[in-house]
């Protein structure tokens, strides 16, 4: 199987953080404060990187989510939030890196 040489990686803004824990089936698994959340997630892209694999944050709103499970007929989980993420990133190429 062959690495792929970028990926999308699902970003929460810190604005809509709450409100996505409270709207995903697994939110609970995410840790309660945005910072917890985005020193770990920060750490897991920069090995992703080491590894030669680009890595796209894409960002996931809250009601653009929604509305594509809805019409994915998709459950909000982690899995979700993946395809989303790899959706959006074959369909508009790259996207801005965020702070």
């Amino acid at each position: 199987m062959t690495r792929p040489r970028r990926i999308g990686l699902p970003w929460y803004a810190p604005e809509n953080y709450d409100a996505l824990r409270a709207s995903l089936l697994d939110g609970a698994r995410l840790p309660p404060a945005y910072e917890t959340w985005r020193i770990a997630t920060e750490q897991m892209e920069r090995e992703v990187q080491r590894s030669g694999v680009e890595v796209v944050r894409v960002p996931i709103e809250p009601d653009a989510f929604a509305l594509w499970c809805a019409r994915d007929g998709g459950q909000p989980d982690a899995a979700a939030r993946s395809r989303y993420a790899a959706e959006v990133l074959g369909r508009d190429g790259e996207q801005p890196a965020g702070p």
